[in-house]
């Protein structure tokens, strides 16, 4: 049994990749971290890695983190000028003694294990800039400006795995770091239980722990469409003017049942399994 599920309309190519490592007998781990690279090397996807959206002084900052089924997890946050930051994050993992690293530290790491350093401004991040800036009105966050990637996948051996990456609200303040980076926040992963993942506004999914608290619901006996359903309501009775604030979920449990919700109609998230091969389907909305 291997299953791929991922956040977004840009999460359907990025399955297409963990599929195919999936189907060769490779880990769950390996299949994240590559589904994701797809997203962010595509200029086209304006929110992930390459190309994305600056922060309000015109630079890109981005974050990341993965978790493997052996509860083992990386970050970076405030990184710049590296493509594939969900990369830095797993090597952050496996060859260093730490969870987290950020800024100028993180970028050191990754030249340090072999990264290429590279301008992430493309035309269209630039132009947007420019022209935000001419404006000088931020944008609320929408369904076009705040579109993390979060994956979950378990393979073949039924190991669970999960990774996020991100560049951030479009013209945030510079320094501001989401939840995508944070471990129980933006992602968590229990082998014996399952895997959640966020996308949205990150301030409320910080403030709730989202992604840790579905998988706790999950090991209390809920599926992880109930489990996300519960945690979308709570987050709705917490958080002053969740309606116009997005935040949705991702979540898969060990026995391969998926789950997702959020606040807001229009998130679509993607799901690749045996019987039904990759598809987009709407989440439910609470």
């Amino acid at each position: 049994m291997s299953i791929v599920i991922s956040t977004w309309k840009h999460g359907y190519v990025a399955n297409e990749t963990a599929w195919k490592i999936l189907s060769s007998g490779r880990k769950a781990i390996d299949a994240v971290e590559k589904g994701i690279n797809v997203a962010e090397l595509a200029p086209e996807v304006h929110t992930v890695g390459y190309g994305c959206y600056p922060d309000r002084d015109g630079t890109i900052t981005l974050d990341a983190s993965i978790m493997d089924d052996k509860g083992n997890c990386g970050a970076v946050t405030y990184l710049q000028n590296i493509k594939t930051p969900v990369s830095v994050a797993r090597k952050v993992m496996e060859d260093s003694s730490h969870v987290m690293l950020s800024g100028e530290g993180a970028l050191k790491f990754a030249i340090e294990q072999g990264f290429k350093e590279e301008n992430l401004l493309t035309d269209f991040s630039k132009d947007s800039w420019e022209k935000w800036k001419s404006e000088k009105i931020d944008k609320p966050v929408d369904m076009h400006n705040h579109d993390t990637i979060g994956m979950l996948a378990i393979d073949n051996s039924g190991n669970l795995a999960g990774a996020c990456s991100t560049g951030g609200m479009a013209f945030k303040q510079h320094g501001r770091i989401g939840d995508s980076p944070i471990i129980g926040a933006g992602l968590f992963v229990d082998n014996d239980i399952g895997a959640a993942a966020g996308t949205g506004y990150g301030e409320v999914i910080m403030k709730t722990v989202g992604s840790f608290a579905i998988v706790e619901q999950i090991r209390l006996g809920l599926s992880p469409q109930e489990a996300c359903e519960k945690i979308i309501a709570n987050t709705k009775t917490k958080i002053p003017n969740i309606d116009e604030m997005p935040v949705y979920y991702i979540a898969l449990n060990k026995q391969g049942e998926i789950g997702a919700c959020g606040t807001k109609k229009g998130f679509e998230y993607a799901l690749y399994n045996n019987e039904n091969g990759n598809r987009l389907i709407e989440a439910n909305i609470i």
